[in-house]
């Protein structure tokens, strides 16, 4: 039986409008008025129901009563109609409703190909940015050649009224550049096997790492309160055994002699922390949780950040401050040491978004990394979020054409398609700033159920943090912004030349935390029983990704070699990525770091 056909569009005419807005009691002020109407319907393509109902809106929004004239319309055309022209393109044919099947595919290219044609036998109008004119001093890119494929149709540039690439990021310069490396490399390009024979895996048991969504906005101070608790008494039981200290003293008891006091670093106000506000809040067991305030003067070298657990030594003669006369350094864990040294040498490219420049939401730098996935052909790809960053200024403006989710699937399709030729293995890091993905911290992995039978395999989907084993390299990721809240708040003192990025990485690694900042920073949200359980380091990573705002560094911190690639993308520029050479080795006599190079790149 043959479905009835669809009733056709009532036609624009006065009297149409004027009984949809009498339907509403709005009435025309003047007899040009309905002419008016009529002549905005046909100027920004709008049916009689739709210029109703945004009348409607607009006039109950400002207030303006019942009656219509003409320099309300004039108003309400450059206020409402020109702001949806601009958000809303044109659609050249409703055929295909912006979505294209494989039917419509080959006609939607030969429409192309006739546009194409006719520019040609045409003067290009002064705003058409249809085809970019090749000049010797600016070429046409190479990806506008194949604009047409199926590929640039499925990507997420269909999502966005506006897919103009950036032309500094098009523009720039010492691509492929080595910008900061360790180690040394043997010959002068890097290449992997393609994943062959390698894949990583989440370090330790399974109830140890976040592997699903959880309920969060649910905690209370008291339980706040006992996650902080256990982390001190954790700790100082590792100081106590380290340094071989007697029992802890209270933070509060007056006493003449030197005592050994245990707690937690703070400020005494709302500030940021400096040499005269910190205040050291106790232990539970010995101190109750009370809080002292720190004279640090005695001390030559120093370097403290809120949250801190630390041991101290010094004298309370009033009950009311603490002299510091000692600090005792944290120790980190100890490394793992695998039964089994690996086979291979194993090529590891870390990469942390946003993968598209400010000023456009075009997916070029994305493309860009696919291509060198591609050609060297990495072990293992862990790629870093935001995908889609809540922080762009088409996501904030709400300029996008579809969901969040469906922008994130297309751009993980786009990535997994691209490199299936290379068949590295592939590890997508979660960010807060991932607008479609849960805002709390630890974050659970992305949830993708719709991922191709043959690429289950090599895709991976971890929590942030997390502690992943690369035949037996351990590696820690996070792709929160560590080094730039703890710098924000670290204050030290030092006689020598001391690094800043050294002392906080020190102390990622002694505090045993993948954030042992607190009070977090504003924009993070941290559910501190999650925290406890999934926050916490199980060992010392022999690599340790930290992506950050700030520069980029390769360096060696107790042992463990920590990375910041930077991001993808800096504001309308290109930024930089990580590559790396790992493999354990035996483990017998000395531990030596499996990480035999790494290097930080230009995209």
């Amino acid at each position: 039986m043959a479905e009835p056909p669809e009733p056709e569009p009532e036609p624009v005419s006065a009297e149409a409008v004027l009984r949809e807005l009498g339907l509403f009691e709005l009435r025309c002020q003047g007899e040009d008025v309905p002419a008016r109407l009529v002549e905005l319907c046909l100027t920004h393509g709008l049916g009689p129901v739709a210029l109703a109902n945004e009348l409607l809106a607009f006039v109950t929004s400002k207030d303006l009563g019942t009656q219509l004239s003409a320099d309300g319309l004039d108003a309400f055309e450059h206020e409402v109609l020109a702001k949806r022209d601009s958000r809303v393109p044109r659609k050249r044919d409703n055929r295909y409703g912006g979505l294209h099947d494989v039917r419509s595919l080959q006609e939607l290219l030969d429409e192309e190909e006739e546009d194409e044609l006719l520019d040609a036998y045409t003067t290009p109008s002064k705003g058409s940015q249809k085809r970019s004119n090749s000049t010797p001093e600016n070429p046409r890119p190479k990806r506008t050649l194949s604009s047409r494929s199926p590929y640039v149709l499925f990507s997420p540039n269909s999502f966005s009224p506006s897919v103009t690439p950036s032309q500094k990021y098009a523009a720039r310069s010492s691509r492929g550049e080595v910008v900061a490396s360790f180690g040394s490399v043997q010959g002068p390009s890097w290449s992997g096997r393609g994943g062959r024979g390698c894949t990583p895996k989440l370090f330790g048991p399974p109830e140890e790492n976040l592997t699903k969504n959880y309920k969060f906005m649910f905690q209370k101070a008291l339980d706040v309160r006992e996650a902080l608790s256990w982390r001190i008494e954790e700790l100082g039981d590792a100081l106590k055994s380290h340094h071989h200290l007697e029992d802890f003293a209270s933070v509060f008891l007056p006493a003449q002699e030197p005592v050994t006091v245990l707690g937690q670093i703070g400020c005494d106000s709302n500030g940021k922390l400096n040499a005269k506000s910190v205040v050291l809040e106790g232990d539970r067991e010995h101190s109750s949780g009370r809080q002292v305030p720190l004279d640090l003067s005695e001390l030559k070298e120093y370097s403290l950040f809120p949250g801190q657990i630390v041991a101290l030594e010094g004298t309370n003669s009033t009950g009311r401050r603490l002299v510091v006369s000692k600090l005792y350094e944290g120790v980190p864990l100890p490394f793992h040491a695998p039964p089994e040294p690996a086979a291979e040498q194993r090529m590891v490219l870390v990469a942390c978004g946003p993968y598209t420049t400010s000023d456009s939401i075009a997916y070029d730098p994305l493309a860009d990394l696919v291509e060198v996935i591609a050609r060297d052909r990495p072990d293992v790809c862990v790629l870093f979020g935001p995908f889609l960053d809540a922080k762009h200024e088409q996501v904030e403006n709400c300029q996008l054409l579809g969901s969040f989710a469906d922008v994130f699937k297309l751009c993980l399709k786009t990535i997994i398609e691209g490199t299936r030729s290379a068949g590295s293995q592939l590890v997508f890091v979660p960010s807060l700033r991932d607008v479609h993905h849960d805002y709390v911290y630890p974050q659970p992995p992305f949830l993708c159920p719709e991922l191709p039978k043959d690429d289950k395999p090599r895709v991976h989907f971890v929590s942030d943090p997390c502690t992943l084993d690369v035949d037996g390299v351990v590696f820690g990721l996070t792709s929160t912004d560590l080094l730039f809240h703890m710098g924000a708040e670290e204050i030290s003192s030092s006689s020598g030349i001391s690094d800043r990025f050294t002392r906080i990485l020190k102390h990622i690694l002694t505090q045993r935390s993948y954030y042992p900042l607190y009070p977090p920073s504003e924009e993070l949200n941290v559910d501190y029983e999650s925290f406890c359980s999934y926050a916490a380091l199980p060992v010392t990573p022999d690599v340790l990704v930290t992506p950050s705002e700030l520069r980029y560094f390769v360096k060696d911190v107790l042992g463990c070699v920590c990375i910041n690639p930077g991001r993808l993308t800096k504001g309308q520029v290109g930024g930089t990525y990580g590559r790396l050479y790992v493999q354990r080795e035996d483990a017998e006599g000395e531990r030596k770091s499996p990480c035999v190079a790494a290097q930080v790149v230009k995209i």
